[in-house]
């Protein structure tokens, strides 16, 4: 770094603070596994399991959903409201038959999932969640808000993992993690500002 001038050494900051907002844009999306624990299964409560589920989180364009199920008992259906009222499988928008199914959620709106195996729409295996379009990390009630951290410390991944339903591990996203997201700039700062000193 000695053979840098201090304006080339300005460029590098710049651009290293660009690239870490579009990190922190991109961190923001919020990976939901649908029904947490339960995963996509016959509810033992019916449709009310999934409503209930639903209206504790916030959907927005870019965020993930992950259907975890039991291959060849379920699949995943996205349809349109009228299929989704009365359970029909016939008018399907897209099928998933193979778990865990990741769905990004790529337009704002009313979205409507069910199970096509027999009856299960019936069961109560069916999901429906309103997307918003505004991407921020306001909108994202599963991310707590966490106290910056002195630059100097180095932000920490998350260590819990999520149980499928297969009894296999899932490692949680960056997501769970705001802070890393709103660590990376003032780490970069402080580091430029080391330069300058």
């Amino acid at each position: 770094m000695a053979g840098l001038t201090k304006s080339t050494m300005v460029v590098l900051v710049v651009v290293m603070m660009v690239a870490s907002c579009q990190l922190q844009s991109t961190v923001a999306q919020t990976r939901h596994v649908v029904g947490d624990t339960l995963g996509w299964t016959i509810p033992p409560n019916g449709a009310a399991t999934y409503t209930t589920w639903a209206s504790q989180k916030t959907f927005t364009v870019g965020d993930t959903l992950v259907f975890n199920f039991t291959n060849g008992l379920h699949n995943v259906a996205e349809v349109p409201s009228a299929a989704y009222d009365s359970c029909t499988t016939t008018n399907t928008l897209s099928l998933k038959s193979t778990g865990p199914a990741t769905v990004t959620l790529t337009r704002p709106g009313t979205h409507y999932y069910i199970c096509t195996a027999i009856s299960h729409c019936q069961l109560g295996q069916k999901l429906t969640i309103n997307v918003s379009k505004v991407i921020t990390t306001a909108n994202t009630p599963d991310q707590s808000a966490i106290p910056l951290s002195p630059p100097s410390t180095i932000a920490t991944a998350p260590s819990a993992f999520e149980l499928a339903p297969s009894g296999s591990l899932i490692p949680p996203s960056l997501s769970s993690s705001p802070s890393f997201a709103a660590e990376v700039p003032v780490t970069l700062l402080a580091v430029a500002l080391a330069f300058f000193h």
